[in-house]
């Protein structure tokens, strides 16, 4: 198949589960094109499966704000035609399922048919999406989707809950490459260069916004490095991530804390750690914590949207209320602190995230691809 994909092409969730998307449908010999406006964070272009087409905006005094969706659109009907694209992938429904609406409408009247697949991630329903100002024009664009498809069962719920929606919606969890994700530990991962043999090793990982609860974050790991030596690693950057510094220095533990900005070695990071933090507000699925897991990380979560689907209560980690600080950091302390049961949870963490592996995935997403095709043919 020629498959379009349409993505965020950052480093938050959605544009990272695009993009391995597409390379692992490279792989296995369909035709793929990403359309976004600059190249994604993780995608390299490296097999000739793998095209890559920007879309740029040009810049007029007469905008405010420049029209992306007109380009996206257009830019769309352009290759659809050049490459004779068969099929559609948009990943969020604003502004890319409504820009793939636009480009279906123009290609129909020059007589090409194409299929469009919405994968709905979250933010683009639950914040942004629900706006009053969005609200239609999301209802619009899954309605008028040929296929519709949601990260967990949660966002389905909350879809159907928030919007008008007349489509079947097809529960489609964010995947990992287990193989690709793990690290040989003992040639590759030098755990030394970030903690000493006693010190225990925690992880948050995120882009740094409100919704994340970053000084959660931060008061976790302080109740836990009271009572053991213990070291944290925050990988990530965005609008809280400066408060996170300041509030280290409150608490005396800066030297415990190593801020790294964003990343493309995360699963390097995760080989060193001992147990993921991850206190959000609101998950739609919790990438972050299964990319954890993965890596052979117990996870300490919220009790909140996907992440039950994902990090298994008593086995791969624990879940608790959002916002309660002292009951995460109890948990993650009875783990912490029994070397036995650590390893047990590392163990158990793997399994799950093996259930979750890109083999076991990809081939929903190549059925629902032929179904899509199947209808407008």
């Amino acid at each position: 198949m020629k498959i379009a994909i349409v993505c965020y092409p950052t480093f938050g969730g959605s544009g990272v589960v695009a993009t391995e998307l597409g390379l692992e449908l490279a792989r296995r010999g369909h035709e793929i094109h990403f359309i976004t406006y600059s190249q994604p964070v993780r995608l390299a272009l490296l097999n000739p499966n793998i095209h890559y087409h920007e879309v740029h905006v040009p810049e007029y005094p007469l905008f405010h704000y420049q029209p992306y969706e007109l380009a996206l659109s257009s830019k769309l009907v352009d290759m659809v035609k050049l490459y004779k694209i068969e099929l559609l992938h948009v990943h969020y429904a604003i502004p890319h399922a409504y820009a793939g609406y636009m480009a279906k409408k123009m290609l129909k009247e020059q007589g090409i048919k194409i299929p469009m697949v919405t994968t709905l991630h979250g933010t683009d329903i639950t914040l942004v999406g629900n706006h009053p100002f969005y609200k239609p024009a999301v209802s619009f664009s899954i309605n008028h989707s040929d296929i519709v498809t949601s990260v967990s069962q949660d966002l389905k719920e909350d879809t159907y809950r928030l919007f008008d929606i007349k489509k079947e919606i097809y529960v489609i969890p964010n995947f990992i490459e287990i193989d690709k994700n793990r690290i040989d530990e003992t040639s590759e991962c030098h755990r030394s260069l970030m903690a000493t043999e006693t010190q225990k090793i925690v992880t948050h990982i995120s882009n740094f916004r409100q919704v994340k609860r970053i000084p959660d974050v931060i008061k976790i790991f302080n109740e836990i490095q009271k009572v053991m030596p213990a070291k944290l690693m925050m990988v990530g950057d965005g609008p809280e991530k400066e408060g996170a510094e300041k509030l280290c220095e409150q608490l005396g533990i800066s030297d415990k804390v190593i801020f790294f900005g964003n990343s493309n070695e995360i699963n390097k990071i995760l080989c060193y750690s001992d147990l993921f933090l991850l206190p959000s507000e609101t998950e739609s699925f919790g990438l972050a914590a299964l990319e954890a897991m993965a890596s052979g990380v117990p996870v300490i979560s919220s009790n909140t949207g996907g992440l039950p689907e994902v990090n298994r209560e008593g086995y791969s980690g624990y879940l608790s209320d959002v916002g309660d600080v002292q009951d995460m950091a109890k948990k993650a302390i009875s783990i912490l602190s029994d070397d036995k049961k650590l390893l047990e949870f590392k163990s158990n963490a793997l399994k799950v995230a093996q259930e979750f592996d890109i083999q076991n995935v990809m081939p929903m997403y190549e059925e629902l691809y032929r179904k899509a095709i199947k209808m407008i043919s």
